[in-house]
């Protein structure tokens, strides 16, 4: 009886530590209150795992298949690609490596909650309750995560008030810092793109590039309610989906950790990518 019992403790722990260890390459983020300091809207997060850097372009052709990227690369992380894009690759790595997919994805149905006209897609997509399997943060938990979590040190950036030394952005993403204002012939001729992930200094928690570099999808709608766009699943929206962490080619504002904005399910473009997620 004693050895069954210390067989059992001894399981346990090994289960316990197991939940506590994150999967190569991410972090473990403790839950906590996150509040969104422009709005009221507070929610407690559990903890959850997220990719210390963005998906790479390796990482994203081992499961699909194929590179839509501009910027071609191993290490650079993937872009061009949609929300839809993103749901469908995070249901395949699952498979692929025994995981529960996170999503339900009917594409034979338009999804009634998604009234942006633009997108001619609009696939219904709903969360798989209990699914261990990759997925796309919500917006409360990127913002949570890139604040440093219950390490948050409160940086303007998502580890440090210096922008330069934490992101990738319009100034200092080509081939020599740029300054004045934002001028895209400028910005082109500059031959300002995407950088190679990890080549900024890390956040409180060991996070990478979640200022500048790539736009990264989040679940949720940008929303209209009321909660500076952190609504509650399912919620309708004519502005698509959340993007947060600002890029190559945006503004040193967008780079902000509480900034946000919204595009297109179907949206794409050079400089939108993704960072995902597992639950704990």
């Amino acid at each position: 009886m004693k050895k069954s019992f210390l067989f059992l403790f001894a399981s346990m722990a090994a289960v316990s530590a197991w939940a506590q260890t994150p999967p190569d390459h991410f972090v473990l983020v403790k839950g906590g209150t996150f509040k969104n300091t422009k709005s009221n809207y507070s929610v407690i997060l559990s903890n959850f795992f997220i990719g210390k850097y963005e998906v790479t372009q390796k990482e994203w052709t081992e499961v699909m298949g194929s590179n839509p990227s501009k910027f071609p690369g191993d290490n650079l992380p993937v872009e061009t690609v949609s929300w839809y894009d993103c749901v469908e690759y995070c249901n395949k790595r699952s498979l692929k490596e025994g995981l529960k997919p996170c999503y339900t994805i009917d594409q034979d149905h338009k999804d009634p909650n998604n009234q942006t006209e633009i997108d001619d897609v609009k696939w219904t997509v709903t969360i798989n309750a209990g699914a261990n399997g990759y997925r796309l943060p919500t917006e409360a938990e990127w913002e949570y995560a890139a604040g440093g979590g219950q390490m948050s040190k409160s940086y303007t950036y998502s580890g440090s008030d210096d922008i330069d030394k934490v992101a990738w952005y319009w100034q200092n993403a080509g081939d020599k810092p740029l300054t004045g204002s934002w001028h895209w012939p400028t910005i082109e001729k500059n031959n300002t793109k995407t950088k190679v992930i990890g080549g900024k200094e890390p956040n409180e928690l060991g996070l990478c590039d979640m200022s500048g570099n790539v736009r990264e999808w989040c679940w949720d709608w940008f929303g209209d309610l009321g909660n500076n766009g952190a609504a509650p699943q399912g919620s309708s929206s004519e502005s698509g989906r959340v993007w947060k962490g600002g890029g190559w080619i945006g503004g040193d504002f967008c780079c902000a950790s509480t900034f946000r904005a919204g595009l297109e399910a179907n949206g794409k473009g050079p400089d939108q990518g993704l960072r995902v997620c597992r639950s704990n």
